[in-house]
């Protein structure tokens, strides 16, 4: 069964200048793959090739080396296109029109019959809060407004593949919740959401992959839950450790960490393999330690994203 995306070894040179002597390469060998009915995240600084990458998976730009392929048919080919939904980033409707009638006219571009609109629009409207303003005039819409309608526009001919270029930009706290909702609610539909993003703290919470570009390069993928580990560092919850017991591990004090409850305390472990793990886990039972929980530590998206594209300098000169 073909991917929802499978991206391998892509490439694209623009030519700039006089007389496109100049060249500028914004992807250099890209290979990524979505399986089917995952919400993807892809990330990377201003300028990383993320657009350029969107286009070519949308046909709109052509490759220079390398393939693309949606759910195993080329991207070139318009069959590709034809199950796949887009909301861009800074989309504009027409002011005059209401939320109804700008429906009604993507939907035509899109070539869903009449009657299929008529059912469509309707559903998706409600499924968007936006029904009881269907008749309102779109230059009246809030920034989050917009981007409900501009996802139901997405929506029109039942995409099994969504392409959501910063969805929530721009969008009040409660707007990117309402967003949020509706896409994890289409992925459990069986949808597939490819999701371009700088709001990180949005993509950690809906996304389960990621890939981040930097300067047209694939530099890390994985799932969130393993590029954010930090290896071999926990966090342990459990009923007061005795001193003695403490101070004869690697456990420590948590210097963040809260308990849930008044009988248990929060502490880092760090353990360089699996038996020095399992070693302390034995000291504290035989301590009538009771252990709560163990978490492996985990940074944020965030930090794990600066790490990545902005490393801080090594000095190596001493």
């Amino acid at each position: 069964m073909p991917a929802a995306i499978s991206v391998s070894d892509l490439s694209k040179t623009y030519r700039t200048g006089l007389l496109s002597r100049s060249t500028v390469k914004a992807l250099r060998g890209v290979s990524l793959e979505v399986p089917k009915g995952e919400i993807f995240g892809l990330l990377g600084p201003n300028g990383a090739g993320k657009t350029t990458l969107v286009k070519i998976l949308l046909g709109l730009v052509h490759r220079s080396g390398g393939t693309a392929r949606l759910f195993g048919t080329p991207v070139q080919t318009p069959a590709a296109r034809q199950r796949i939904g887009f909301l861009p980033e800074n989309h504009q409707f027409p002011g005059f029109l209401t939320a109804r009638q700008t429906l009604h006219v993507y939907g035509r571009l899109a070539d869903v019959p009449q009657i299929r609109r008529e059912e469509k629009i309707d559903e998706l409207l409600r499924r968007v809060e936006l029904y009881e303003r269907r008749d309102t005039k779109v230059n009246t819409f809030s920034k989050g407004m917009l981007q409900r309608l501009g996802l139901a526009q997405a929506l029109l001919n039942d995409p099994d593949l969504l392409f959501l270029d910063e969805p929530t930009s721009g969008v009040d706290p409660v707007g990117r919740r309402t967003l949020r909702d509706l896409v994890l609610e289409l992925r459990d539909e069986g949808a597939t959401i490819f999701l371009n993003s700088h709001l990180l703290s949005e993509v950690e919470k809906v996304c389960s992959g990621i890939a981040i570009l930097r300067d047209g390069e694939v530099v890390r993928k994985g799932t969130i839950k393993e590029l954010t580990a930090v290896e071999r560092v926990y966090d342990l919850v459990s009923t007061p450790v005795p001193d003695d017991v403490l101070d004869d591990t690697v456990l420590r004090s948590s210097p963040d960490g809260t308990a849930p409850a008044p009988d248990l305390r929060a502490y880092r472990l760090q353990a360089d393999d699996r038996a020095t793990l399992n070693g302390v886990l034995d000291r504290l039972r035989a301590a009538d330690v009771q252990i709560e929980s163990i978490t492996p530590l985990r940074r944020s998206l965030e930090d794990y994203f600066i790490d990545v594209v902005d490393p801080p300098d090594v000095d190596t000169t001493g």
